[in-house]
């Protein structure tokens, strides 16, 4: 599913219009982000846990030509599904 056809759906089911819905979409991706960046966890009860974790530098091979590379540590996410969304799901 796209951006545009989530932002549809929202408009669809709460009466708003695309570009209110759009909005309030755009809204809520800055406080995940946000709460990422300052708590490091943004949880949804029900839906599910995204937590920001820190990768640590390490050394990879570049498939295509064999070589030994350095990978530089990094921040990345990480999503843990909650009990609502795995028993809709299955």
């Amino acid at each position: 599913m796209s951006k545009t056809e989530i932002i549809e759906f929202v408009a669809a089911e709460t009466g708003l219009t695309k570009a209110d819905s759009e909005r309030a979409f755009n809204a809520t991706l800055k406080a995940v982000e946000k709460g990422l960046k300052e708590d490091k966890k943004v949880a949804i009860v029900g839906f599910g846990t995204l937590t920001s974790k820190k990768r640590e530098a390490r050394e990879g091979i570049n498939p295509a030509t064999k070589e030994r590379i350095s990978i530089p540590a990094k921040n990345v996410v990480t999503f843990k599904a909650g009990s609502k969304l795995k028993d809709a799901l299955n």
